[in-house]
């Protein structure tokens, strides 16, 4: 069944330079791939020393050993779609038109000129072997707004302009022309069967490295994969969006786009999901937890790495109850389902983001007794002492932290005038704080 499944994977390859970065080129385009399921093969036409500030130098690799890579892979391994990006000099890119012929695969350009960070990337006498050799053997040209007007001729300020140069570059032999639009509000033109395709979008603000790699590596991949022009055109548009807005700072420049950062988020979600849900099944199945409901309902709750609202941290809805002499939880786990023990959550991260979950519990002192026996740390605060106009939770959890210089496993105060005295279990998971709590239940049993 597994290697079943690899058969049915497409296998797609870039030829294009290496960024030393790993902002743009190669990497943009291997992640960018991965990202969308297909295997991804390279060919790497230059090295360059190169950061999130820009282009320092580069180094071409020898035509005959591009051909030596092309022939490696090619000879091994069904290539069902290509892309270019980084091809630096004439000599170049005279011999991946001749490759790409040769083999006769469906072709996606990226007409890389310079880098997003800065620094030129294409020799000038370059252009004219692209637009002779290798575009008319192209199924998609994505030049961007800058990359356009070099390649038509025609100035680009609008729309407008926009359409005028990508049907001038498909006159030049592209089956396929879209002018990408960083530069145009956000909106993308496609060009393709005489007829044009306005592709709106958002213009996202702030530098961002590896955008046009990743956006031309999206196409190619969903080529490959047998989705239609106009609709890889979205998606690849869609994608490129998130991975600007997921863009992480790694150095003093432009900041590389984040391929993966809307998997990951969404990968942490499902584990944090399913990681409470697995702790709200032991305390159901545990009758002695009962005991530890407070008058007010208890909850748990667990955020997501680098949680930073209360829209980031799942619990139960409606909280768990006492029913019949046993917890049982009255709605089911979502995300942003309590404010109250979420802040709790969104606190102890602040002073360290592994510490991602908590729960409360009946206040007792046979209960605060039972914790010290099993060995955890406890902390303590005081309403009297709060300060007008702060959150109770913040404050208290905060101001204990601060005392003990860690995070203690529990953190209890006695109420005050229309507030109960509650505990507040704290750890790195859901499973961990329930697996907490049920000691305590069980311990104070005992005692």
């Amino acid at each position: 069944m597994y290697a079943s499944n690899l058969c049915m994977m497409k296998t797609v390859m870039t030829i294009a330079g290496v960024d030393s970065g790993g902002g743009a080129g190669i990497a943009a385009d291997l992640k960018t791939f991965s990202a969308f399921g297909v295997h991804g093969t390279c060919v790497i036409t230059s090295l360059t020393a190169q950061n999130t500030k820009g282009v320092l130098n580069s180094l071409d690799t020898p035509v005959e050993f591009i051909k030596e890579q092309f022939d490696a892979v090619t000879g091994d391994i069904k290539i069902d779609y290509t892309k270019t990006g980084m091809l630096s000099s004439p000599d170049i890119v005279r011999k991946v038109a001749g490759l790409i012929k040769k083999e006769k695969i469906p072709l996606v350009i990226d007409p890389v000129m310079s880098a997003e960070a800065g620094g030129s990337l294409l020799a000038h006498d370059a252009v004219r072997v692209l637009i002779e050799e290798l575009i008319p053997l192209s199924d998609v040209i994505t030049p961007n707004t800058y990359e356009a007007q070099k390649l038509s001729g025609i100035r680009i300020n609008d729309i407008t302009d926009a359409r005028n140069a990508a049907k001038k570059i498909y006159e030049l032999g592209a089956k396929a022309v879209i002018v990408t639009g960083g530069h145009l509000k956000g909106t993308d033109v496609l060009y393709s069967n005489e007829e044009f395709t306005i592709i709106e979008g958002n213009l996202i603000k702030g530098g961002t490295h590896g955008s046009g790699c990743t956006h031309s590596a999206a196409i190619t991949a969903q080529l490959a994969k047998g989705i239609s022009l106009k609709e890889a055109a979205r998606f690849a548009k869609d994608f490129v969006e998130q991975a600007i807005s997921r863009s992480i700072a790694i150095g003093n420049g432009a900041a590389p786009v984040n391929q993966i950062g809307s998997i990951l988020e969404e990968a942490g979600k499902y584990n944090v999901l399913k990681n409470v849900g697995e702790a709200v099944e032991m305390i159901e199945n545990c009758r002695d937890f009962s005991d530890l409901i407070p008058e007010v309902g208890c909850n748990i709750a667990m955020g997501i790495p680098g949680a930073a609202s209360v829209s980031d941290i799942a619990a139960v809805q409606g909280r768990i109850v006492r029913f019949k002499n046993a917890p049982h939880a009255v709605g089911c786990v979502a995300f942003g389902a309590s404010s109250h023990i979420a802040r709790i959550v969104l606190t102890a991260m602040h002073y360290n983001n592994s510490m991602r979950a908590a729960i409360n519990i009946r206040y007792s002192e046979e209960a605060i007794q039972a914790c010290k026996e099993l060995g955890f740390s406890v902390g303590s605060f005081s309403r009297e002492d709060e300060p007008e106009g702060v959150s109770t939770m913040e404050w208290g959890v905060s101001e204990t932290i601060k005392r003990a210089g860690r995070i203690p496993d529990i953190i209890y105060d006695k109420g005050g005038v229309g507030k109960e005295a509650m505990i507040r279990v704290i750890g790195r998971d859901a499973i961990d704080v329930a697996g907490k709590a049920m000691r305590i239940a069980l311990k104070e049993i005992s005692n």
